[in-house]
């Protein structure tokens, strides 16, 4: 049945360091997308500074509301919802977001939808293509490594998760040892492509039963090594360091995930997350999922939307606008928000 009217979304992402706005049309369609990036800021403490963070928010989200309705060619007349990302994340980074949401809200008289960000990662893959449920999806990020079931648009579920050091996270430790500048996935990921897997670094948990992560012993192998070496005057390659670090994160992930999707049998495998932009870690879903005889339809997103952005946020509250999921003028961060985990975990 087709759609009577179109529905737009104007959505709010602040949960990290970037500061994000966009108008999403149909859930699907992005009419506008802007991202004020503060990775430069950041850079030079190696790592993100809440306050700095939040500080950067509130300087620049009025000016971004503006130009993401002006980028869209809108008024508020024609914006039908308003979604911000209410968690996970850095609290006060949250706040400047979801503040801003209800400002607007109760402004204009626009119905409010809070959004659960790691959902915001995971449905930045609705923007390519059509998911087909059930799906399943690798969700890996700074700070989150999961496995989501999904069993329609608006219920997910983890069956898998990190036990330590999400996945992006161990990239950016190891890139502080090699030198290399916040954030480093990229680099690491560059470097990986030009050296081999000589260091032999251990891959945790591989053989368990569950599909849960750790990362803290690799991380702790790579630091060490790199320790080792200095001490006795040693110069490692740092390309076949990468490769190795790589080589190690990646394996664990994909024999996961390639575990739970025989499980499972979903219809759509999904990869989101900043680490989604890995060629490495990319390259290795796709091909170990065409190697199945059951293939689910892979999606990866594109890579401009693997990192923070509201169009992720405005993809997911189209879901939550469609099952009238909406919130109220109470709705406040939730730094600690999580997905429900699958039954089965908790037994």
């Amino acid at each position: 049945m087709k759609q009577e009217k179109d529905v737009r979304i104007l959505a709010y992402e602040s949960s990290c360091d970037e500061t994000s706005t966009a108008v999403i049309k149909n859930g699907r369609e992005i009419e506008s997308l802007i991202v004020a990036t503060q990775i430069k800021s950041h850079q030079r403490f190696g790592g993100v500074v809440p306050e700095v963070a939040s500080r950067h928010h509130i300087e620049v989200i009025s000016q971004i509301t503006k130009e993401a309705l002006s980028e869209a060619e809108v008024s508020w007349q024609d914006i039908d919802a308003i979604a911000v990302t209410s968690g996970p994340g850095l609290v006060g980074a949250l706040l400047i977001g979801v503040s801003a949401a209800k400002a607007a809200s109760m402004a204009t008289g626009l119905p409010l939808i809070g959004v659960d960000h790691i959902m915001g990662h995971i449905m930045a893959a609705q923007l390519k293509d059509e998911i087909e449920y059930p799906a399943l999806a690798l969700q890996v990020s700074g700070g989150h490594t999961e496995i989501v079931l999904m069993k329609d648009p608006i219920h997910f579920e983890i069956i898998g998760d990190t036990r330590d050091d999400a996945a992006g996270e161990a990239y950016d430790k190891i890139g502080r040892v090699l030198g290399v500048n916040y954030p480093a996935g990229k680099t690491i990921d560059q470097w990986a492509h030009k050296g081999k897997d000589t260091f032999n670094f251990p891959r945790a948990m591989m053989e368990d039963d569950d599909y849960d992560f750790s990362f803290s012993g690799l991380k702790s192998a790579f630091i060490n090594t790199c320790h080792h070496a200095d001490q006795i005057h040693q110069e490692l390659d740092k390309y076949d360091l990468a490769a190795s670090f790589q080589a190690a994160v990646v394996d664990v992930l994909a024999y996961k995930t390639i575990r739970a999707i025989k499980a499972y049998k979903p219809k759509t495998f999904i990869l989101g997350g900043g680490v989604a932009a890995n060629q490495g870690l990319r390259e290795r879903m796709a091909g170990e999922i065409e190697k199945l005889a059951d293939k689910p339809k892979v999606i990866l997103p594109e890579l401009k939307l693997c990192g923070d952005n509201a169009a992720m946020i405005g993809a997911a509250a189209y879901n939550l606008y469609q099952a009238g999921k909406f919130a109220d003028l109470s709705l406040n961060a939730d730094p600690s928000m999580e997905l429900p985990y699958a039954e089965t975990m908790l037994n």
